[in-house]
């Protein structure tokens, strides 16, 4: 990677706003190569607060360097700014130093978007219900679950490096359709063998938090929604707080479930009582655990009796994705749904 001059490129246009970073389109405008710009949130900026992002933002960078950007999964990063005042390209008066990252333009949409799209009523689920949870449809590909694959390949890929992913929640995670593609745009919440970086009352994390995030963001035992509705709105998306209660909440949810085969709950409670002991042995151990859970919750979700009115939800939140909000992604929605098809 480079140190790289913004006057060389053009914003474009605002892609989002989280907790800590601020994501906008940019254009190189000679050889129309189309990027994203990332910042620190203008609030904390503007306030001198930005001190701790600007600390995770350096050991993204250096992560990126070693690592992260020979990993297919993850978006590449271009490069980065000196740290410096970078108000005349922004546009406003900040007053403050900070760093600026390039990234190559995720392809695709996210598979949740930004939560402040709800108030102009955007179905920021639809990726995370349409191609993670509920596969009952899908495109040419043979495999059904390749979100979580490909994720368990980045993941590993990490992990065999010392590092362990966290924060892979779908908010993190571009799809596209069309190739069955993911892209990771925010690889920063990496823990070390040498640096504890556990949020303040937790137990140390390890690699067993990032199975609970694939349980409890890429896995339902619920149902797929038999109206439309039930498409628009993200999937267990509140932070966690506490390790075993999550897992054990998990737990009692599916055996309870009624339309639970007796599969689903052999499969998926043993898969959880592994994580939730700390007790998985290998990587490969919780990947075969957790493709066999996906396949049986999808058997049964091919089983279900009302499987034509459900499919028809599916297809219908499916042409949601057409919407004018969907289009300032990298997204052709003709060209990306063409090929899915009712197995």
């Amino acid at each position: 990677m480079e140190i790289i001059q913004l006057e060389h490129y053009e914003l474009t246009g605002l892609l989002g706003s989280g907790a800590d970073y601020e994501v906008r389109s940019a254009v190189e405008p000679v050889a129309g190569t189309e990027v994203v710009v990332k910042r620190p949130v203008p609030q904390m900026i503007s306030r001198n607060m930005h001190r701790s992002v600007e600390e995770r933002t350096d050991r993204t960078i250096q992560v990126y360097e070693e690592l992260a950007n020979s990993i297919p999964q993850v978006c590449p990063m271009l490069g980065y700014t000196e740290r410096a005042n970078h108000d005349a390209f922004f546009g406003d008066d900040l007053g403050q130093e900070y760093r600026v990252t390039i990234s190559e333009r995720a392809e695709g949409i996210p598979l949740v978007g930004d939560v402040r799209a709800r108030i102009l009523r955007v179905p920021i689920g639809l990726g995370q219900n349409l191609f993670c949870l509920f596969p009952l449809c899908f495109s040419k590909s043979e495999d059904p679950f390749p979100v979580q694959r490909q994720l368990l390949d980045a993941e590993e890929r990490f992990h065999q490096a010392g590092y362990v992913l966290l924060d892979m929640g779908p908010q993190n995670i571009f799809f596209q359709p069309k190739v069955a593609r993911i892209s990771i745009i925010d690889p920063g919440a990496l823990l070390t063998g040498d640096v504890d970086r556990t949020p303040v009352g937790r137990a140390p994390q390890d690699i067993h938090d990032f199975y609970l995030e694939m349980l409890k963001f890429y896995t339902t035992f619920q149902p797929p929604p038999a109206d439309v509705s039930g498409y628009r709105e993200p999937f267990n998306m509140r932070p966690v707080v506490n390790f075993e209660q999550e897992l054990g909440e998990m737990a009692h949810g599916l055996s309870v479930e009624p339309t639970a085969t007796e599969e689903c709950r052999q499969i998926g409670l043993a898969l959880m009582e592994t994580v939730r002991a700390r007790a998985c042995q290998s990587f490969s151990e919780f990947r075969e655990g957790l493709v066999a859970y996906l396949e049986a919750l999808r058997q049964r979700n091919l089983a279900l009796p009302n499987r034509d009115q459900a499919q028809q939800a599916w297809e219908g939140a499916l042409q949601l994705l057409r919407e004018e909000h969907w289009r300032k992604f990298a997204f052709d929605a003709d060209e990306e749904l063409r090929d899915f098809t009712i197995p």
